[in-house]
């Protein structure tokens, strides 16, 4: 059954489009036209607009288009959501997001607080991992799955919580985290480990665990959450299996799967980064080291 069932409006979220348009001429607003009202401002680089740029579509292509019911629909489609919304999505965002506005942002009175804690290293890698994880229980997922509200607050603290995660290996502000070197390495790791216990359990798992993605009357309810109820009640609709030949088991496994190759391949990209980093500043001691002043000073004029 094709997702055309649904209409327009439910597959291509034209409101929330509106919205990040206007998100967009905020934000050149804020860092072009009103960037003298920012202390410490400088000009808006061509690399940060175009992360931010990039950032704005790719958010569209995760909660505006069809891949927003399509992950109402399968579990994969979910996982799969949520790797590129958190992994991905989020560091561009945060890299399109000039350190002055960061700065203006986060000596905020009570944002500071909250910043200064929640970035040590140990803090934003274990608070990210274990909600993500203790998301995906259950009985957890499911309430979460079939109500607006929970739905929504879920999904804002995982994004603030994967922006705290992300902030010590990124660090786009003179802040005191000491991050660098072998210790980037081990946080990259220890973020890959922490989450592979709940990609495991889903992959690994003999029986559908989700009833949204396997109940027929719980599956409608949370696909209430992303078409509107009187499409859904002029539809007949009886589960997944309407739109895929897999089973609800493969479905699970893939999405566990799908999840835990993005974040590899993710970490992966950051990791060679990194290597690059090294690589560069090595170059650069090295022709330091090789210009002797002394030497050059003797030399007989021409």
């Amino acid at each position: 059954m094709p997702l055309g069932i649904f209409g327009f409006m439910a597959l291509w979220s034209p409101f929330f489009l509106m919205t990040l348009v206007f998100m967009t001429v905020l934000y050149f607003l804020i860092t072009i036209k009103w960037r003298e009202s920012f202390r410490d401002n400088r000009k808006l680089t061509g690399k940060e607009a175009a992360f931010f740029l990039v950032s704005m579509v790719l958010l569209y292509a995760i909660k505006g288009s069809p891949v927003e019911v399509l992950s109402g629909i399968l579990f994969s489609a979910h996982m799969t959501q949520m790797a590129f919304l958190y992994l991905v999505f989020t560091p561009l965002l945060i890299l399109g997001i000039p350190d002055w506005v960061w700065k203006a942002t986060i000596e905020l009175p009570v944002v500071k607080q909250i910043f200064s804690f929640m970035t040590k290293p140990l803090i934003s890698l274990l608070s990210f991992n274990l909600v993500f994880s203790i998301y995906h229980i259950p009985l957890i997922f499911d309430n979460v799955r079939t109500d607006v509200t929970l739905h929504a607050l879920t999904t804002c603290i995982l994004f603030i919580l994967a922006v705290f995660m992300w902030w010590p290996l990124i660090n786009p502000v003179d802040e005191d985290i000491e991050l660098s070197g072998l210790k980037r390495i081990g946080y990259i790791l220890g973020s890959a480990v922490l989450l592979t216990p709940a990609c495991g359990l889903i992959i690994f798992a003999e029986n559908p665990m989700y009833a949204t993605y396997y109940d027929p009357n719980e599956w409608l309810q949370a696909l209430s959450l992303c078409v509107p109820v009187n499409t859904l009640e002029g539809l007949t609709l009886t589960g997944p299996e309407l739109f895929t030949s897999m089973s609800t088991l493969n479905d699970q496994q893939l999405g566990g799967v799908l999840m835990k190759i993005i974040q590899e391949i993710v970490f992966g990209v950051v990791l060679f980064n990194l290597f690059f980093q090294w690589y560069r500043k090595d170059q650069e001691q090295q022709e330091k080291l090789s210009y002797d002043p002394v030497a050059d000073s003797t030399l007989p004029e021409q």
